[in-house]
């Protein structure tokens, strides 16, 4: 029962759990879809401009069941994305809501259905993160003021509640904050490109167990996934790059398209490669079908503030061990 070596740190993220969160229409989603071998658990619409595998999630109930087939392990699959985290929380509040018989968690008393509820929802998580296969939590971003010692601060967070953020930012191993960074346009003007941030500041969430992440990495998935296998550097971020970059915003940054092409080098990295359906078991493959259809428009521009100072990064991630 007890070990006689100690446990390498995992190299790969299909290792690891991570929190993906940003503005809406960033490419959070498109992001996630280059991970090895992805299932969507999708608890939202927003899947309908990519080619996915995926479990369309109605409520708490149908979450279970998908995952008790995955904790089986009869399927190809590497990484499992709940998208998003935020709607996975509604619907386990619900399912605890009708299974203790009361229209609100408050109606518990002070207290304790919300401690019930949340209970439920990392009791689940926790089961999903200690199986042998990468997960990815996604999440939109809000600013929220806070009170500290020396005033008021605007800070950008996950959109959770605040009880259930804090499950899930001690749950997993890395919290990456998709933002942008100012930089030059070739004719001289001001913009912006897309950047995922993986340290600690005062002004918004971020943090990095493993210790090797630098500061800033292009929003690219493949430069993500080798910066956490290899420890490199953080991504040059030029003064002056080509207005034609597909990682470059406007002037004032402009919400991305979910469907986006997330690569920022001038060729764009290949998907990961997706277990074949041939490949898959039948009940896997009939609860995961793939989806194709377009998406509408993206969404007016939005705003959002510089740069801001980071803080050191977090301690080594603990080993990851059996199934539930």
């Amino acid at each position: 029962m007890l070990p006689t070596q100690k446990t390498p740190p995992k190299p790969l993220l299909s290792d690891l759990t991570v929190l993906v969160y940003g503005k809406n229409k960033f490419g959070k989603t498109t992001l996630c879809s280059h991970a090895d071998g992805a299932l969507f658990l999708a608890t939202e619409a927003g899947l309908n401009s990519l080619e996915v595998f995926q479990v369309p999630i109605g409520n708490w109930e149908e979450l279970l069941v998908a995952a008790r087939e995955i904790a089986e392990g009869k399927h190809q699959f590497k990484t499992i994305i709940v998208d998003t985290v935020d709607n996975a929380y509604r619907m386990c509040c619900e399912h605890m809501n009708h299974k203790l018989k009361v229209e609100h968690e408050s109606d518990l008393g002070y207290g304790k259905g919300y401690s019930l509820i949340n209970s439920e929802f990392y009791r689940v998580l926790n089961k999903l993160a200690l199986l042998p296969y990468g997960l990815m939590l996604v999440s939109h971003a809000q600013d929220k003021e806070i009170e500290t010692r020396t005033g008021k601060i605007t800070r950008t967070i996950p959109t959770l509640p605040d009880k259930a953020r804090k499950l899930v930012l001690g749950l997993v191993d890395i919290i990456a904050y998709c933002d942008f960074e100012p930089t030059t346009n070739a004719d001289g003007k001001a913009g912006y490109r897309r950047v995922i941030r993986t340290k600690p500041s005062a002004t918004y969430e971020a943090g990095d167990r493993t210790g090797r992440l630098p500061e800033v990495i292009d929003f690219d998935f493949q430069a993500f996934a080798a910066a956490v296998a290899g420890g490199r550097g953080a991504i040059p971020l030029p003064a002056t790059t080509g207005s034609s970059s597909s990682n470059l915003a406007s002037e004032t940054p402009a919400r991305v398209h979910e469907g986006a092409a997330t690569a920022s080098s001038p060729a764009a990295p290949p998907p990961a490669a997706t277990p074949s359906p041939a490949a898959t078991p039948a009940s896997a493959a009939t609860s995961a079908p793939a989806v194709t259809a377009a998406r509408g428009s993206a969404p007016p521009t939005t705003t959002h503030p510089a740069p801001r100072a980071t803080a050191p990064a977090g301690r080594p991630t603990p080993e990851r061990t059996a199934k539930p």
